[in-house]
């Protein structure tokens, strides 16, 4: 992939095979490639130098606006489809992510505070908001569009809230039976109206999968109109480069612009992390990005061995990074010209044990007064791990942020006992916690999820 400053037509490739390619907007409404790949862009264009000259005093929306511009701005050419475009990124970016500093050489960069408190509502709203206005604009289909989603915890609740009561569209979120939160579970399960929650007798993993051959079904896609809004929908993906670009425009602000800084980002599915890669391509300066993992350690195996091999997943306290084959890992390697030795340069991982995220958890609350999700706890600990290999200078010197991905009480079963403290519950979550749960179960079969999309399909 190159840098492009070029306005022409955008088309996207399958990771798969790059001669199959296709319109940005088929891409966003199809999801994943006929063959199984991720779409990935043709070119990523450069922001100009007069953009970080500007971005310590730009406002987070006008930011955001100009940065998905630069993303996908030649998919809307006319003045009047430009104008859409920023609506459409004011409308789904109309929170902050406020950076919180724990130290002299360390933040967090609190991305919950959004609708449904983690940091997939950046990707899930503008998603929700652009598919509909490509849907209505390119796509002569009376089906109604079928968002199919796997799970592992905050992805599902998001799109569901991102697309709820959007006319013509229903969401399909399948998330894994008891390896969800209490609150997330309820987040997912009582929506209602055109959401639908799918109780898998398995692991993410096995969910994911499910999604996937449904993608692949050509007999089911004749009569269901399926997209996802997992991060293997580009659409999901591009809004998430916002917040790195957030997170560095306040270090500036500070005055602190001496050195690039660590981006540390707690990874699961890794759509987070490919995010940060694409804000980097677009000049954005960055040190080094520094992925936490928990248990499913697929990642920093690769990076130490060069070679990559998925594995089952492992049920851990950070359980949305509870991935064993990571999808986005397709776009990682695709970024690197698939060297893992070019990766090397740009990505330092580590596996954070249970004992060692739990310990964390009530370490960074004794020491500084900070409550954070065992997600965010995972990336605490691999930046500290990763500041062990730097020298003494590049320690005092260089600014390390974590990505807060979701609000403490959504994990209040693992936070709370941690610490032994009660966390609070903000009101907006406490709603869903007042609902009845809505789910069907269903063993890891696709054959019957393959029947419930038939039998209700529109």
């Amino acid at each position: 992939m190159t840098n492009d400053q070029s306005t022409n037509d955008m088309n996207l490739y399958s990771t798969t095979n790059r001669q199959h390619t296709t319109t940005f907007a088929n891409a966003v409404l199809q999801g994943l490639a006929d063959d199984g790949g991720l779409y990935m862009l043709d070119h990523i264009n450069t922001l100009p130098t007069e953009f970080f000259a500007e971005l310590a005093t730009m406002p987070f929306a006008e930011m955001s606006a100009r940065v998905m511009e630069a993303c996908i701005g030649e998919v809307f050419p006319s003045a009047e489809e430009k104008q859409a475009l920023a609506t459409i990124v004011r409308e789904a970016v109309n929170f902050d992510a406020p950076l919180v500093r724990l130290d002299e050489n360390t933040s967090v960069v609190e991305l919950f505070h959004g609708p449904t408190l983690a940091f997939k509502d950046f990707g899930a709203r503008f998603m929700a908001r652009i598919m509909r206005y490509l849907r209505e604009r390119t796509v002569n289909d009376p089906r109604e569009l079928t968002v199919l989603v796997a799970t592992s915890g905050d992805t599902g609740s998001a799109v569901a809230q991102g697309f709820l009561g959007i006319p013509g569209i229903r969401v399909v979120i399948l998330y894994p039976q008891g390896k969800v939160s209490h609150v997330q579970e309820q987040q997912l399960t009582t929506m209602g109206a055109n959401v639908s929650a799918i109780e898998v007798q398995g692991t993410f993993d096995d969910c994911q999968a499910l999604v996937k051959q449904a993608f692949q079904d050509a007999e089911l896609n004749k009569v269901v109109a399926l997209t996802s809004a997992n991060s293997i929908n580009i659409a999901r993906l591009l809004p998430q480069a916002l917040y790195y670009f957030r997170a560095y425009a306040q270090l500036l602000a500070e005055g602190r612009n001496n050195q690039a800084p660590i981006f540390c980002t707690p990874s699961g599915n890794f759509g987070n992390l490919t995010a940060g890669m694409f804000a980097k391509r677009m000049g954005l300066p960055v040190s080094r990005f520094v992925a936490g993992v928990n248990r499913n350690d697929t990642m920093p195996l690769y990076l130490q061995s060069g070679e990559y091999h998925a594995k089952p997943s492992v049920s851990t306290p950070s359980n949305a990074m509870d991935v064993g084959n990571p999808s986005n890992f397709a776009r990682v390697s695709e970024l690197y010209g698939g060297s893992v030795e070019a990766l090397r340069k740009d990505l330092w991982s580590v596996s954070i044990s249970d004992e060692e995220t739990l310990e964390t958890l009530a370490e960074v609350h004794k020491a500084h007064g900070y409550v954070m999700c065992p997600h965010t706890a995972v990336g605490y600990a691999a930046l500290k791990r990763y500041r062990a290999t730097m020298s003494a200078d590049e320690r005092a010197n260089r600014q390390g942020i974590i990505f807060a991905t979701a609000h403490p009480a959504k994990f209040g079963d693992i936070v709370e006992p941690a610490l032994g403290i009660n966390v609070e519950i903000p009101s907006r979550l406490q709603e869903y916690l007042n609902k009845e749960k809505q789910a069907l179960v269903i063993p890891h079969d696709y054959a019957r999820l393959k029947t419930y999309l038939l039998e209700t399909a529109r």
